[in-house]
């Protein structure tokens, strides 16, 4: 087992397959990185392009290269010292004719959760292709992870994270079979409502996104809430509260796209008020097993004020529990994030809009609550599941800083583009957040983002039902104001106001308690917008160049440098990142703080202004670039 240090995500499709990923290997072993973290790797539909719909799980992925590469790779890895995490995906499978566990009828029966009644299946979110899988039973757990087990009892694999562990009818229970496969190194993807805790299951923690948020939030200037909040108001005409933007979108969910699942529940246990009983939860689901009743779950019935679920029927309870995650994520994820624009930054996975910032001493409490129960969860700034990458994200939360001044600018930019038909003010305060997030942005890449949040908004069009002159005149829109002289002076200079803060959050990354996981390209900038503009080919060639660089003495990307030399730090001094969190006070603006016996000492100011110099006895790790950065990384003489 390679020791657990830093994963590096990439993203494997098309031509880029295993022999593309090895030639990788030198470079990301060089980067520091000690864990290749692989998308799922198992046969897939044909033309898949994430993995993710999978017809085989007991095949390595032709596409990619087949078991010959995959071997070869992970071999590969183990020679330059990486070992290599498995993404995979126990919830459901492709709906295709390429997948004989679909074709024939005995095996459906059995693999998949299939109504009676209707003939309809358990549906992965919305998406009528992918299919539920039965995990609860013994014998289709143990047919559909077969060859993960036996990668990672061969050593090939060190450990895996698993997609959508709350789809499964008993998660809990299904964790409990990998580890008593021998599987030791497990995170999941489960996604915690700000202040939910994760359940004492045998993993090493989630994939992150809690991290995310918080970190996001906590340069996030307080200051800016009134007046941004203000401007929002306004401009939408609505001056509810997100929770209640959340409460409305759930609830069009739970009636409309997924009124299938809704009658498969009537039918166990009716009840006039179940749409609204699913979209009530403040988290994505319960974990109820038969007379097992925890704490933290009658809590949040209670808070929903449906207790009676405890009363129905196992199976309704069980199926209750599997259906409310799916409103939740297309409710509130995939439909409020896109209507309630106050400060995109604060919108994505698993992340609270309503909460404009969190306090210092919360992120510390965080910290140490990870370092006590979670010491190797991930962490992460940017995943393919994110609405946008952490550049991008940090850039649109620095505006909370200038709050007075942005609102300012978004009259001016109203009034000038007043000529510019087409979308009405929240649509229009979407596109200017989104160019000061992602700029230089290519049309192309502006126009297929602005298709897709219309669309999940469901606003003024919809996938269902596609306004396609309305999206038209949004297009002409957005092609106008970059041919938009006075618009284009007055925006430009403020794009890239984010950088402090970006360069704020990765090191934190690199260096509070948790596993940093570095995504697919990230270490060079990235401003790369929601799925699938995040999975853009990567310049590969340009960021061994820049490591190249950086090892000759070169300037590069401070990025990059902060990456390298904490990666390297983490390298020298494992028993710190190991040992003890222990908030520094730096003053009010400052999140600092030692790891290990005051070894390492982190500090970074939230609001700008100059990073604190430790007395004698520190050396500066990020010292000799040729000019000052905005954070300070420093590591006991």
């Amino acid at each position: 087992m390679t020791e657990l240090r830093a994963t590096y995500r990439l993203q494997l499709a098309g031509e880029f397959g295993f022999d593309a990923a090895r030639e990788l290997v030198p470079y990301l072993a060089d980067l520091g990185v000690s864990h290749l973290y692989l998308p799922p790797s198992f046969q897939a539909r044909p033309g898949s392009m994430h993995g993710y719909d999978v017809v085989d799980p007991t095949r390595i992925s032709a596409e990619l290269g087949g078991e010959e590469a995959f071997r070869a790779l992970a071999g590969a890895a183990r020679e330059a010292g990486l070992g290599v995490i498995l993404d995979v995906v126990p919830n459901h499978m492709a709906v295709d004719d390429a997948n004989r566990y679909w074709t024939d009828p005995e095996l459906r029966e059995k693999f998949f959760d299939i109504d009676p009644e209707t003939g309809a299946h358990r549906r992965f979110f919305d998406i009528d292709h992918l299919a539920g899988v039965r995990q609860e039973d013994p014998e289709v757990f143990e047919e559909t992870h077969r060859l993960a087990i036996a990668l990672v009892r061969e050593g090939l694999v060190d450990g895996l994270r698993i997609d959508h562990p709350d789809g499964l009818a008993d998660p809990a229970g299904y964790l409990e079979r990998l580890r008593d496969a021998g599987v030791a190194h497990v995170w999941v993807e489960k996604i915690l409502d700000p202040g939910e805790q994760l359940r004492d299951w045998p993993v090493e923690g989630t994939v992150g996104y809690e991290f995310l948020n918080d970190a996001a939030a906590l340069f996030v200037d307080p200051a800016g809430e009134a007046p941004l909040t203000a401007l929002w108001h306004q401009l939408a005409g609505d001056v509810r509260p997100f929770g209640e933007w959340a409460q409305e979108a759930k609830l069009e969910q739970a009636e409309g796209t997924f009124a299938p699942e809704v009658e498969r529940l009537r039918r166990l246990h009716d009840r006039p008020d179940l749409p609204a009983a699913l979209a009530s939860l403040r988290v994505y689901r319960t974990y109820l097993q038969e007379e097992d009743v925890a704490y933290e779950d009658l809590e949040v019935l209670e808070h929903a004020g449906i207790e009676w679920v405890l009363g129905a029927p196992q199976e309704f309870l069980t199926r209750f529990q599997q259906t409310t995650p799916p409103v939740m994520a297309k409710g509130v994820e995939d439909t409020a994030f896109y209507r309630y624009a106050r400060l995109l930054a604060l919108n994505d996975v698993g992340g609270d809009p309503g909460r404009f910032g969190i306090s210092l001493e919360r992120f510390h409490e965080a910290n140490l609550e990870r370092a006590s129960r979670w010491p190797r969860n991930l962490l992460v700034t940017q995943t393919h599941d994110t609405k946008r990458s952490g550049d991008v994200r940090a850039r649109i939360g620095a505006l909370a800083g200038m709050a007075e001044a942005w609102e300012a600018r978004v009259r001016r930019w109203l009034e000038l583009t007043r000529e510019l038909e087409g979308p009405d003010e929240v649509e229009r305060y979407l596109v200017f957040q989104t160019l000061v997030g992602a700029w230089p942005l290519e049309r192309e890449r502006l126009e297929a983002y602005m298709e897709k949040a219309l669309r999940e908004a469901k606003r003024t069009t919809s996938w269902v039902q596609p306004d396609e002159a309305h999206e038209a005149r949004v297009m002409a829109f957005c092609r106008g104001l970059y041919e938009h002289e006075p618009f284009r002076a007055d925006f430009e200079p403020l794009a890239a106001a984010g950088e402090r803060s970006a360069l704020g959050q990765l090191l934190l990354k690199l260096t509070v308690p948790g596993l940093p996981d570095i995504y697919n390209g990230d270490e060079l900038l990235d401003l790369s917008l929601v799925d699938p503009d995040n999975r853009r080919p990567v310049d590969w060639e340009a960021r061994r160049e820049a490591l190249a660089a950086l090892r000759r003495g070169e300037p590069v990307e401070p990025k990059l440098l902060v990456i390298e030399r904490a990666l390297a730090l983490r390298a020298r001094r494992p028993a710190a990142f190991a040992g003890a969190y222990t908030p520094v006070e730096a003053g009010e603006d400052v999140c600092a703080f030692t790891r290990g016996e005051d070894e390492v000492l982190v500090a970074v100011p939230l609001r700008g202004g100059p990073v604190p110099q430790p007395h004698e006895g520190w050396s500066d790790v990020l010292a000799g670039i040729g000019h000052e950065l905005p954070v300070g990384l420093f590591e006991r003489i």
